[in-house]
């Protein structure tokens, strides 16, 4: 095997034997052959376009497949191979609708005749033979910029697969999976045309983004700030995990009258702000901390527990028979829930004692959406003129258990009385729980969400900078990132597409990246690793101010 695709990348190189994150070779075997598998049916979907045909079946399971090889998403072969052989049908049925049409298919291309094996272990070694996907016979920049799309194209499948289960899409995001994973074997492409593919992947990602902000705003409500305990109440408990809120909201219906509690754990926790949620009297509060804490966390939790997307880590012995999963994510041992019928989960969660005390640990408030700032935004923009605000922070992104991250703890609790720290994602955690105060009624510390809530972040920072008449690269906001997985990827992409500038990036920078890429970053972008000191940085970014 070989993986690269996360921050904790064993040795900042490479996973060679199994993953840090618990992939085993086997699972990582399958990813591989589902990205061949994918790098087909594009290929197909290029030639079906040119004929006039759109086949939506290859457009949706392109995005569900990615979005299976996300960093702790999909552990389990069996479930891996179940995607790859529902593939297989999906690119026949995409084949014979082109061939229909008169369209002309390149037969030569990576994974366009390509049939699955039998068996498991069949399938395992296709994957082997296939390997990473990047072209070997390209040159390492190349290569690396391949490798830089991709993985924030894996982002963008997460958040429109997202989308699409709220009934969100837009046309033009599928088609570009399909443009960017067909490129992959294009070899008059140069480094140039690469760098292209690569930022075009960012803007999709802000396209895709909206489209989320709109599903989720949609269905649930524009987020407004909410106070979410951090303890808990007797009685049976459900915990949910992950990041989908329509799992959460057909959870909650289910499990009306019924006496169980559902709390939130990681990413999840936004979920409190939204009214279309909040109104139910049985959620009630967020358990635990980010995803790297969970084997712990979990461990500890007294009821049944749902993962409804990543971030998935092997569960201990003590509460695997506790814990579920549901759509692309898989774990194997695991029960899996489908059609979005819980009653398995709710069924173990009466069998479990739940809690039989109760806790008061304090409250966090979440809701800080671009709804939510931007109607006081005429108070904000006099705090900056009257000099009481003097810069915002955006601190956030991934959180992981790579040694380094403490320094965005730092760097949040150094941060002097007249800064304002935005915060989303689950990098939130290292201080989410710290208690600022507020500038004239406005909280120091205010979180945005999720991480595809970046979106709202670039929605605030652009109406910031209309206010003043500026561009954002010369508001008095300075952004300090964490990275881990794919959607971080895209995220950054999708800045570096909007020609924001000067982020710090940390705790280390991607293997995938080589020198000469960084220095095309650099030089463009400005971007830039986190310093050894959050103190250092601090005082680098203040002299700015």
């Amino acid at each position: 095997m070989f993986c690269n695709q996360c921050e904790q990348t064993s040795g900042g190189v490479g996973c060679t034997r199994v993953g840090v994150c618990g992939k085993s070779p086997e699972a990582a075997a399958l990813q591989d052959l589902l990205i061949h598998q994918l790098k087909g049916i594009a290929s197909i979907a290029m030639a079906g376009y040119e004929a006039g045909v759109s086949d939506r079946d290859a457009q949706v399971f392109t995005a569900e497949a990615l979005f299976s090889t996300v960093t702790n998403v999909d552990f389990d072969p069996e479930h891996l191979a179940e995607v790859i052989r529902t593939g297989d049908a999906v690119k026949r049925s995409l084949r014979a609708a082109v061939e229909a049409a008169g369209g002309a298919i390149d037969e030569s291309k990576p994974g366009v005749t390509f049939t699955p094996a039998d068996t498991l272990a069949g399938l395992i070694e296709q994957g082997e033979q296939v390997g990473h996907f990047p072209d070997a016979e390209r040159d390492e920049d190349v290569r690396a910029l391949q490798q830089t799309a991709v993985y924030g194209l894996k982002g963008v499948a997460a958040y429109a697969d997202h989308a699409h289960i709220l009934g969100h899409e837009d046309e033009g995001v599928f088609r570009f999976m399909h443009e960017l994973l067909d490129a992959l074997s294009n070899r008059s492409l140069d480094l140039d045309d690469w760098v292209g593919l690569t930022l075009k992947t960012g803007e999709v990602n802000l396209r895709t983004m909206e489209l989320l902000d709109a599903a989720n705003t949609g269905a649930y409500g524009d987020p407004v700030p909410t106070n979410v305990p951090l303890g808990h109440r007797p009685g049976k408990a459900i915990l949910v995990s992950g990041h989908d809120l329509k799992d959460l909201k057909d959870l909650l219906v289910q499990t009306v009258g019924l006496g169980i509690d559902v709390y939130t754990h990681g990413e999840m926790l936004p979920a409190h702000g939204y009214p279309e949620l909040k109104k139910h009297p049985h959620f009630f509060g967020h358990y635990g901390t980010a995803w790297q804490n969970q084997r712990k966390e979990f461990d500890a939790f007294p009821g049944a527990i749902l993962m409804t997307t990543n971030c998935i880590q092997a569960p201990r012995e003590t509460y695997a028979a506790n814990i579920f999963t549901t759509g692309r994510v898989a774990f194997p041992g695991t029960t899996h829930v489908r059609n979005g019928d819980f009653s398995p989960i709710i069924h173990r969660a009466l069998e479990l004692p739940g809690f039989t005390d109760e806790l008061d640990a304090g409250t966090v408030t979440v809701g800080f959406g671009h709804e939510a700032v931007l109607s006081v935004a005429p108070k904000v923009v006099e705090a900056v003129r009257s000099g009481a605000i003097r810069r915002f922070l955006l601190v956030g992104g991934c959180d992981g258990a790579k040694p380094g991250r403490s320094y965005y703890t730092e760097l949040v609790e150094k941060a002097p009385a007249d800064t304002v720290i935005l915060t989303l994602a689950c990098g939130k955690f290292r201080f989410f729980d710290k208690k600022l105060g507020e500038i004239d009624g406005i909280p120091r510390l205010m979180d945005v969400g999720q991480c595809n809530d970046a979106y709202s972040a670039i929605r605030i920072a652009q109406a910031l900078a209309d206010a003043f008449g500026v561009g954002v690269n010369e508001l008095p906001l300075s952004l300090v990132l964490s990275w881990y997985e794919q959607k971080a990827v895209a995220v950054l992409l999708t800045l570096l597409h909007l020609g924001i500038r000067d982020i710090r990036l940390g705790p280390t920078l991607p293997a995938f990246i080589t020198p000469a890429v960084l220095d095309v970053l650099v030089q463009s972008f400005g971007i830039r690793p986190i310093g050894a000191s959050a103190e250092d940085d601090l005082r680098e970014i203040l002299g700015a101010a």
